[in-house]
């Protein structure tokens, strides 16, 4: 039986090197580490072992024809895994290290393992930003594949907390860096074919990105029915609870997520509110957004959901609320 994972404080200066130091040893004898980023906590293995990778799959419960996310140490490091057009490279060079993962044509041979890739000719990849994430890239010196670290479909993780309580002794090491600072995924833009594509918002605006490449980001397209990157799965990010989207008014038993100085009628009789802004600010909603659905699904069956903005970062909210009330396959 696994035992309990070994917890490092990243804010104590005495436990930093130390726990850089284990997670870096755990994955290169092939085993998981809970990885702080930026956006939200990530599950690490070893890029280049197929077994840590199947670990990955095997603790996470997720379909193995999901690919996932490669982080990288530097757009060099990068470059030595995928093609980068000059297209890519100036959104690198914009918004790397930071919450933007490129999908890019692989390099042949390569080192990733083929089982990271779900056997697509292209991969996924980002730089981030976190330092923790950072100095564990540089020690261990080879790439890292790190999807959210949760259970497949549940609600990401945004606190080491979270990550104990839905993978446990699966994991060997967990880096505790405190909340994420985004709390959403990184936005997903497939450079594989003529023109960018938005294959999945995030915690990079649309704007932010199009304003580079100078063109409107292009819809993901067809692919058959696989994913060619994460997050693309109808019902994902869920919790167990219902949820009602868009909602004016709360029912009798539902828990609130308001949105902005107004609340929609009936709210008194909520079983509990939790406001993801009372100042209507898109990025401290984001922040809130996974720990909500996490505290709410603790007390209800059923949560209403007030009408969000869809611009700015809210496109990556409203997506993963979709993504979370959609019927469950």
């Amino acid at each position: 039986m696994p035992g309990l994972p070994e917890i490092f404080d990243m804010s104590n200066p005495g436990d930093f090197d130390a726990g850089i130091s284990a997670a870096a040893a755990a994955l290169r004898r092939g085993g998981l580490v809970g990885m702080p980023t930026e956006t939200v906590y990530g599950l690490a293995a070893d890029a280049t072992s197929g077994g840590a990778v199947a670990a990955i799959y095997a603790a996470k419960a997720r379909p193995r024809f999901n690919p996932l996310i490669i982080h990288a140490s530097s757009v060099e490091a990068a470059e030595r895994l995928a093609v980068l057009s000059p297209a890519a490279l100036a959104l690198a060079g914009a918004f790397w290290p930071g919450p933007l993962t490129l999908v890019l044509p692989k390099r042949s041979p390569t080192v990733i393992a083929d089982l990271a890739t779900a056997g697509l000719d292209t991969v996924a990849i980002r730089v981030p930003a976190h330092p923790v994430a950072g100095a564990l890239l540089a020690t261990l010196d080879r790439p890292i594949a790190a999807p959210s670290a949760n259970r497949s479909g549940h609600v990401s993780p945004t606190t080491a907390d979270h990550v104990a309580a839905d993978l446990g002794g699966g994991v060997a090491v967990i880096l505790d860096a405190g909340p994420t600072g985004i709390g959403l995924e990184s936005t997903i833009v497939g450079m594989a074919d003529d023109r960018p594509r938005l294959l999945r918002a995030g915690g990079l605006a649309r704007s932010d990105i199009e304003a580079v490449i100078g063109e409107p980001l292009a819809a993901p397209g067809t692919t058959g029915g696989a994913p060619v990157a994460p997050g693309m799965l109808r019902s994902h990010y869920a919790p167990a609870a219902r949820l009602r989207l868009d909602a004016g008014e709360v029912r009798p038993g539902e828990a609130l997520i308001a949105f902005g100085s107004g609340l929609p009628a009936g709210a008194t009789a909520a079983i509990r509110i939790v406001n993801l802004s009372e100042k209507g600010d898109l990025a401290e909603a984001a922040a809130g957004l996974f720990a909500t659905l996490r505290d709410l699904d603790a007390v209800a069956e059923a949560i209403a959901v007030a009408p969000i903005p869809d611009t700015g970062l809210g496109e990556a909210i409203n997506d993963r609320l979709r993504r979370a009330a959609a019927p469950r396959d």
